[in-house]
């Protein structure tokens, strides 16, 4: 065989092991979601559990129907930390690099980055507050807790003024100048509806415990006002308990 048939046959092979992978790639990359596309999300293949799963988040709060019961306590050991803010096309997210810890469930799990919805994505009578703030935390074996923040419109919040006066309004990320506390953020009692629920964006994984705190915390309008901007709506509607008992901490 002829050196010039030879380097075409490898040059072929070559070109198609490319197709292949970038095949795979494109096959393997996260499928797009919207807000507005709320309803289909459960049609993807990878987002089923959207459609399928019988206890998804986020849900409407009925206080007449909520059991009174001797959940433990929320105990938190937050810290300050350095943070990154991050736009993802789907709402504000801060990232912590070490913002401490907090006791849920009898167990220890470590605060990992917390994000904003509005209006809030949580109901109490139906009704929703203008935004909620979720702290998402992770333990040892990778299982996850958030903490609901619900959010009305009252004074400036000094402990996220640096972050919404840097809300980025086109996807990227950056280092906030300052470190943050989360602690700063929390209201004075911490008692809180708690249930088993899911991740509220997709793939809607189950095995979440939720803490929606009762007393919420304040933004001001303005404060309000900036997010809206960027995210006019980012709010998944409530789900069906499909049976659940929401509890309530003393």
């Amino acid at each position: 065989m002829k050196d010039s048939s030879m380097k075409r046959i490898i040059f072929l092979f070559l070109a198609s092991l490319s197709l292949v992978n970038t095949s795979f790639a494109e096959d393997n990359k996260p499928h797009h979601w919207t807000y507005g596309e709320v309803k289909e999300w459960g049609e993807v293949p990878e987002f089923e559990t959207c459609k399928l799963g019988k206890e998804q988040s986020p849900i409407n709060i009925i206080k007449k129907d909520v059991k009174k019961s001797d959940l433990p306590a929320i105990e938190t050991n937050y810290e300050s930390s350095k943070a990154e803010i991050v736009n993802n096309g789907h709402t504000i997210q801060i990232n912590l690099a070490a913002g401490g810890s907090a006791q849920l469930r009898n167990d220890e799990y470590k605060l990992v980055q917390f994000h904003f919805h509005t209006p809030s994505e949580e109901k109490i009578n139906g009704k929703n507050y203008p935004m909620v703030a979720h702290l998402v935390h992770k333990n040892a074996d990778g299982h996850l807790a958030v903490i609901a923040l619900l959010i009305k419109e009252g004074k400036e919040n000094a402990a996220l003024k640096n972050v919404f006066a840097n809300l980025p309004a086109e996807e990227g990320k950056s280092d906030l100048a300052n470190e943050i506390n989360v602690t700063d953020l929390l209201p004075a009692s911490l008692k809180y509806y708690g249930f088993n629920g899911s991740l509220t964006t997709p793939p809607c994984s189950e095995g979440v415990a939720w803490h929606v705190v009762e007393k919420p915390i304040e933004l001001s309008k303005a404060q309000i006002s900036a997010f809206k901007k960027i995210f006019k709506s980012n709010a998944r509607p409530v789900q069906p308990l499909n049976g659940r008992v929401i509890e309530e901490s003393n």
